[in-house]
C-alpha cells in the first residue's frame, strides 16, 4: 500500500515541466519590464518641460507639464555644432566599422580553422583574450597612437574599431566555418578556384547566418559607443550622437534635461527598431557558430 501512495504522490513530468516554465515566464518578464523602464522613462520625459524632468520623472507629460516637441527642435538646434552633422558622423563610423569587421575576421577565421598550425591557433587564442581586457587600460595609449598614426577621423577610426571588435567576431566565425563541410571548397580547388576566389564564391555566401549576427551586435555597439570617438575625434569638428548629447550644456554647466532627453530618444530610436527587426537573425547565427567547436 505504501508503494502505491508513493507512486500516486509523483507528479507526471509533464506537469513538473509546465510549472518550471512558467516560473521562468514569469522571472523573465519581470526582468524584462526592468529593463524596459528607463526606455520608457526617457520617453515620457522627452515630452515633458525641463523644469518637471526632475521634480515629475515619472509622471506623464499632461497638462502644464508638456512641452510637445519643443524639446527636439531645442536639442537638435542647440549650440554651433549642426545635428545633421552628427547623425552623418555617427552613420559613417558605423556603417565602415561594420564592413571592416565583417570582412577582415571573417576571412581570418576561415584562414585559421583551414590552415591550423600553431601560429593559427595563437593567433586565434589571443583575439579571444583580448574580449575580456577592460578598455580603460589601453584607452590612454590609444588616443596617443591614433593621434600619432591619423586615426582620428570619421574615416580612420573604423580601423580602430575593427581591432576592438575582432575578437567576439572571430570567436563566432570560428565557431561556423569548422561546420562548412571542407570537401566544398575542394571541389572550387579541382574546378580553378584561388584562395580568394573560393572565399568569396564558396564561402562567404555560406556565412550569412553569422554575418547578419556579428554585423548587428556590431551595429549596436558602434552605433552608441561614446568613450572611443570621445577619447580619438577631434571633438571641435567632429562629433557622434552620443558626443553631440553629452555638450547640451548652457550657463554655468546648466543641463535642459527635456532637450537631452529628446535626442536620446532619437539616438536609441534607430538602433531599436533595427534590432526589433534582426533580433532573430542573432540566435541563428549564434546556434550557427556553436554547431562545432
Amino acid at each position: 500500500m505504501s508503494n502505491e501512495k508513493a507512486v500516486a504522490n509523483v507528479k507526471p513530468p509533464k506537469k513538473q515541466f509546465k510549472k518550471g516554465k512558467m516560473v521562468l515566464t514569469i522571472i523573465m518578464s519581470v526582468i524584462s519590464v526592468v529593463y524596459v523602464l528607463p526606455v520608457l522613462a526617457v520617453l515620457v520625459n522627452s515630452f515633458k518641460l525641463n523644469t518637471f524632468v526632475k521634480t515629475d520623472t515619472f509622471a506623464l507629460p499632461f497638462g502644464e507639464m508638456w512641452a510637445g516637441f519643443g524639446n527636439f527642435i531645442k536639442g537638435m538646434t542647440f549650440g554651433n555644432y549642426p545635428f545633421y552633422k552628427s547623425v552623418l558622423y555617427s552613420v559613417v563610423i558605423t556603417l565602415l566599422s561594420t564592413a571592416l569587421i565583417l570582412l577582415f575576421t571573417s576571412m581570418a577565421a576561415w584562414y585559421i580553422v583551414r590552415v591550423d598550425s600553431i601560429f593559427c591557433k595563437i593567433i586565434y587564442y589571443l583575439c579571444v583574450f583580448s574580449m575580456v581586457v577592460p578598455f580603460q587600460m589601453v584607452m590612454f595609449t590609444l588616443s596617443k597612437t591614433a593621434d600619432t598614426l591619423s586615426l582620428n577621423t570619421p574615416w580612420t577610426i573604423p580601423i580602430i574599431y575593427l581591432g576592438f571588435g575582432a575578437g567576439l567576431a572571430i570567436f563566432m566565425f570560428v565557431g561556423f566555418v569548422k561546420s562548412i563541410p571542407v570537401e566544398i571548397e575542394e571541389a572550387a580547388s579541382i574546378d580553378g578556384c584561388g584562395p580568394l576566389r573560393t572565399y568569396f564564391t564558396v564561402v562567404f555566401p555560406m556565412l550569412k547566418p553569422t554575418m547578419i549576427s556579428v554585423g548587428i551586435l556590431e551595429i549596436m555597439w558602434v552605433w552608441n559607443d561614446y568613450l572611443l570617438p570621445y577619447l580619438v575625434l577631434d571633438i571641435k569638428e567632429y562629433r557622434t550622437i552620443p558626443i553631440h548629447i553629452q555638450y547640451l550644456k548652457g550657463s554655468y554647466g546648466t543641463v535642459d534635461l527635456g532637450a537631452t532627453m529628446a535626442l536620446i530618444l532619437l539616438g536609441i530610436i534607430p538602433v531599436i527598431i533595427f534590432y526589433l527587426l534582426c533580433q532573430k537573425h542573432i540566435i541563428k547565427g549564434v546556434a550557427a557558430g556553436a554547431v562545432k567547436g
